[in-house]
């Protein structure tokens, strides 16, 4: 296969040394220079040039002295995201906190190096900026970025699981096959869970086959989505990854197994499927989403970061646009991302209302009516029971009286990283009214940069994950898949806002129309002031996922902790 070309990433940038642009103005610069292009310039040079053999060796040791200093200058400032003059910008001091993290690489008991480095994989948002000039402290206090407690990244693997490592790292007897179906977000789950099971089952793995999606007609491959090399390279000390089967495991049959049980540990999986991999060679697994436990030991739970944040990097293509668009929106200051669930699909599968009115409900309705086994709300709850209890998206109005209760001011910036909303623009009205700079990928997008994806919903979702992940705010409308990865991720490349509206909570309080703006809007801050993106420990609970909280198996605070 051959090797894929590397390309710049626009946001990141290799600082060049301050003695490099000395270097032509040098007379040794001229002098080597001379005598490449006429070697016999060096006879003239010795006998019509009072030029001492002393004098030379004194050029030729600072030149030398010169090249030792370029070599160990800090190779860090190739890490370091591009700093743009602007008076809104600030250090980022979580983000050199996080780069710190990181700078250590893995090493072998022979002290080499186990490349790539995690730092060189991680997927790392643009400097979050300081708002700065007149603004109201309900603003100031918006934009506001968490602290983060000192949790910084520390993927710290047992002794026991690397010296096991050596020989899973290995494997060319037992093969895992997993397919991934869903959405972008969805299929990344099953991705990071199809390489634990394949560590827990000391199988290599087949890089995994993403289904076609129903719903959107996507018929991507992993290659098309994701850097298949950098997702090899990535877990090469953890698990085999390869493209496809040997000759000598191809079978004209091979039974796929779909009976998994939900919430299954690693000692089922092994007990389960080991006995039958060891002696079929294979094993082909599909509908795995949300069927691994939880709570895995925490060697697993670090490999499910390890995964999740350095492995599934996209591939090139999606980078550079994502990039592209994440930079238009960061140039010109803070911006918001929201993710709007306000597609058909969302509407029928939770039982909710649109707010659009009785025509756009009846549309839901028939659907839903045809198809039940679409609805994946609660069939015994009612429309408002289902509303109040939060299990219904936020629509456009919900989502503007959030943001005003928050202290948005109404000239922020919105990225809108949602897909096409049921009822178009109609949907959309009520959060342009009160925020009218809200734009998505198609409006940043110049003229066919989006033409390459169109039709691929999944690349689509990945330019929106990588423009979401540069804001300086990040709330979605709905949990969810994406929802749960951008609140992880921010928390892991230096705690990044994130404030998941708790809509228990607030909805009664919309409904209440006795109470005031600025008591209402005091009530929104108080519901949301925990929920800004500080590090809340996943703890114990089988409904937290280490991807959403990485704190404490993947990041921790301890003054000598590193990525591994």
């Amino acid at each position: 296969m051959a090797r894929p070309r590397s390309t710049k990433n626009s946001f990141i940038t290799i600082n060049p040394s301050p003695f490099l642009h000395l270097l032509p103005l040098s007379p040794l610069y001229s002098l080597f220079f001379s005598l490449k292009k006429n070697p016999r310039n060096l006879n003239s040079l010795c006998t019509s040039q009072p030029i001492s053999l002393f004098y030379l060796s004194i050029l030729f040791s600072f030149t030398f002295l010169g090249i030792l200093i370029l070599i160990f200058l800090p190779s860090s400032q190739e890490f370091v995201p591009c700093p743009v003059t602007s008076p809104s910008s600030s250090p980022p001091s979580q983000s050199s906190f996080f780069f710190t993290s990181l700078a250590s690489t893995v090493s072998d008991d022979n002290g080499v190096s186990d490349e790539p480095k995690l730092l060189n994989s991680v997927m790392v948002p643009l400097p979050a900026q300081r708002v700065v000039g007149n603004v109201s402290e309900k603003e100031r206090e918006f934009w506001n970025q968490p602290e983060g407690e000192g949790y910084k990244p520390c993927l710290d693997f047992s002794i026991g699981y690397r010296k096991a490592s050596s020989r899973i790292s290995k494997e060319k007897r037992r093969f895992l096959m997993v397919v991934a179906s869903g959405g972008l977000n969805q299929q990344r789950n099953q991705i990071v869970d199809a390489v634990v099971i394949a560590r827990i089952l000391e199988a290599a793995l087949v890089v995994p086959v993403l289904q076609v999606n129903l719903i959107w007609g996507d018929e991507s491959e992993f290659s098309d989505i994701f850097d298949v090399l950098r997702f090899k390279r990535t877990l090469k000390a953890d698990v085999r990854v390869v493209s496809s089967l040997p000759s000598t495991h191809l079978m004209s049959r091979q039974s796929i197994e779909t009976r998994i049980p939900r919430d299954v540990t690693p000692q089922w999986i092994h007990a389960r499927f080991f006995n039958q991999l060891n002696q079929e060679g294979v094993l082909v697994l599909k509908g795995i989403d949300s069927k691994l436990s939880k709570n895995l030991p925490p060697d697993l739970q670090k490999l499910r970061c390890k995964v999740a944040f350095h492995a599934l990097r996209f591939a090139e293509p999606i980078r550079e646009l994502g990039n592209q668009l994440a930079k238009r929106m960061w140039i010109e200051g803070p911006y918001i991302a929201l993710h709007l669930r306000l597609e058909k699909d969302v509407w029928v599968r939770t039982g909710c209302l649109t707010g659009l009115g009785p025509e756009f409900d009846d549309v839901i309705a028939k659907i839903r009516q045809s198809r039940p086994e679409y609805l994946t709300g609660r069939l015994n709850m009612s429309y408002v029971q289902r509303r109040l209890a939060g299990l219904c998206p936020l629509n456009a109005l919900e989502m503007a009286r959030l943001l005003k209760g928050l202290g948005a001011p109404k000239s922020a910036r919105i990225y809108n990283a949602g897909g096409e909303p049921f009822g178009g623009k109609q949907a959309l009205q009520p959060l342009l009214s009160e925020f009218p700079n809200l734009v998505t990928k198609e409006m940043l997008a110049k003229e066919g940069e989006l033409t390459p994806f169109m039709n691929k919903s999944s690349a689509l979702a990945a330019i929106d994950y990588i423009v979401s992940l540069s804001s300086n705010v990040f709330v979605p409308s709905h949990g969810g898949n994406m929802g749960r990865v951008m609140q992880g991720h921010r928390a892991y490349v230096g705690h990044r806002k994130f404030i998941k509206p708790n809509k228990r909570a607030m909805l009664p309080v919309f409904e209440d129309k006795s109470i005031s703006d600025e008591e209402f809007g005091s009530i929104i801050r108080e519901l949301h002031r925990k929920s800004s993106g500080q590090p809340e420990p996943r703890g114990y609970r089988r409904d937290k996922d280490v991807i959403a909280y990485p704190v404490p198996e993947c990041m921790c605070n301890k003054p000598s902790s590193s990525i591994f």
